[in-house]
């Protein structure tokens, strides 16, 4: 029995090897079209590999739109791309039903696929769309599937939604409904680049030939590589570090107590999800802040710039 599990935590051990193998093939070739941003990668991939949902917040011009394109390419996926704007109506995301008359003179009504039947659905400018508009993703996110005249549609598998969300100062944003934004597994900031790989930016989308990615996963293989992140164990002390930091980010808990993966991700699994309260703000706190404090006091770690 003891040999039997030391070959299956062996078998495991080597299947995640492998796994991060491939990881650093897919990070190389989104590196060839979204360069100097490891960070980014890195967090959108996790969160891909976790099953969620990831909203990218940053200027206009940054790469985010380049970066889910050419995610779609390297991971295998059927990709749609919807432009949100003020006018965009839940139906130019979901699809709708149309009467069709056959050439026999009966009537009946055809369901059109919107660009929500897809596996990788890039949501563009997110919060340029209103509220209601937002709202069509939700069940989707959610469930994968949406309903539609009364009917249940699955949607394709694995299901990512990669939003893009331009700053809410900007003119003509709309804040996205709590509920929508706890749909997104983690939000990633997309800052400037260095001047060195602003540099290379530079000469790589200037050139006679741009640089293109190549495929290294398939839709299959992203689900089995879902499948085997589950069966990775986690030590009862990670599990404790989370309950701790998470709780004591909420209004009126006791603060708690250990780990790097921990804080690297506190922020950006938490920022979109707080508020802060009047009070807070007027002290002049900010949501970073907070997370940090929390992370420096609940783990006794720097948090993550």
């Amino acid at each position: 029995m003891a040999d039997s599990a030391a070959a299956d935590a062996a078998a495991l051990v080597e299947r995640i090897e492998a796994l991060g193998a491939r990881l650093g093939s897919a990070k190389a070739s989104i590196d060839r079209r979204f360069i100097g941003q490891e960070k980014v990668v890195d967090l959108v991939l996790t969160a891909m590999l976790c099953g969620g949902h990831a909203l990218l917040v940053g200027l206009p011009g940054l790469g985010k739109t380049r970066l889910v394109d050419t995610l779609s390419t390297v991971m295998g996926l059927k990709g749609n791309r919807i432009q949100f704007t003020p006018d965009l109506m839940p139906a130019d995301i979901l699809g709708s039903e149309v009467l069709e008359t056959a050439p026999d003179g009966s009537r009946a009504f055809r369901f059109i696929q919107g660009p929500v039947f897809c596996q990788l659905l890039m949501a563009d400018e997110i919060n340029r769309a209103s509220p209601r508009t937002q709202s069509a993703l939700l069940q989707a996110m959610q469930e994968r599937e949406v309903t539609i005249a009364g009917q249940a549609r699955p949607l394709g598998r694995p299901f990512h939604v990669l939003a893009t969300q331009n700053p809410i100062e900007q003119e003509g944003t709309y804040p996205l409904p709590e509920a929508q934004l706890d749909r997104f597994l983690v939000q990633v900031d997309v800052d400037y680049p260095s001047r060195a790989a602003e540099r290379d930016i530079l000469l790589a989308t200037t050139g006679a030939e741009e640089a293109e990615s190549h495929q290294v996963f398939t839709a299959d293989e992203l689900l089995e590589a879902q499948a085997l992140l589950r069966r990775m164990p986690v030590g009862e002390k990670v599990v404790e570090a989370i309950l701790d930091l998470v709780r004591a980010c909420r209004p009126g808990e006791p603060e708690g107590r250990d780990l790097a993966d921990v804080a690297a991700m506190a922020r950006p699994v938490l920022v979109h999800r707080m508020a802060l309260s009047f009070g807070a703000r007027a002290r002049g706190e900010s949501l970073a802040g907070v997370i940090d404090r929390s992370v420096t006091r609940i783990l006794g770690l720097e948090a993550a710039a």
